[in-house]
């Protein structure tokens, strides 16, 4: 009862003759994050997207090796399903907090994220509000209000996150953040996961997490940890 959806991440020693600077070029992904000699983030999902009146964001939660019936099991699945509709319902009531007229404009869709071992698919929805740009955004006041992210943390938040700091034992630093871009008038930001980090002594690590719930095995989550550790 502490915690309905707990995002546990893992810190996974890595090798690789790839500098952090190889690694950026190379990736391929939505969002791409640098910070020389410190860390690497290539991330597929998005955090919120501001404009034209609206604010949404969209959810990811689920994730799964392509193949024959991958697809229909991923949406079947009731362990996934389940996490994605917490998150889900989550990020609405997140959102919530910055916007009117909040809803699920899409439920449970899928993209394809290519991998170097082969393709995943990733659980989507997108979540949507209305938001006043009349005066002008504080962007800082709103995005301190949704921080931190939903699908990186879990439900209840508050003390999911204190539950995810006693079980991973070391700080998350920038993982798990948002970056974004912002030209004025909209804003277009990340989630900072798929992330590679290199601390003073030169050794790599590979940052990656999954949703746990009740239902979930360890062995099965295990495996999702490993399966998201790849540069796209």
């Amino acid at each position: 009862g502490d915690s309905f959806l707990t995002n546990l991440t893992q810190q996974v020693p890595i090798e690789t003759p790839l500098t952090l600077a190889d690694i950026f070029a190379r990736a391929r992904a939505r969002y791409r994050l640098f910070v020389p000699e410190r860390w690497v983030c290539f991330s597929p999902e998005p955090f919120v997207r501001i404009a034209d009146g609206h604010i949404r964001t969209f959810p990811m939660k689920g994730t799964l090796p392509d193949g024959e019936g991958a697809e229909a099991h991923l949406l079947s699945d009731a362990k996934e399903a389940a996490e994605h509709a917490t998150v889900v319902d989550l990020l609405r009531n997140d959102l919530s907090r910055v916007a009117e007229g909040v809803h699920v404009r899409r439920f449970k869709y899928l993209t394809e994220l290519h991998t170097s071992s082969g393709p995943l698919l990733q659980m989507s929805s997108e979540v949507v509000g209305s938001i006043d740009c009349s005066e002008g955004l504080r962007l800082g006041d709103l995005i301190l209000q949704l921080l931190p992210a939903g699908s990186i943390s879990g439900a209840p938040k508050e003390r999911t996150v204190a539950l995810i700091q006693e079980a991973e034992g070391l700080p998350r630093g920038f993982y798990t953040g948002v970056c974004g871009y912002f030209d004025g008038a909209s804003l277009d930001s990340a989630v900072l996961i798929r992330f590679v980090e290199e601390d003073a002594s030169g050794a790599r690590f590979y940052r990656s997490g999954g949703g746990i719930t009740i239902n979930s095995v360890a062995e099965d989550e295990y495996r999702e940890c490993l399966q998201k550790i790849y540069i796209p």
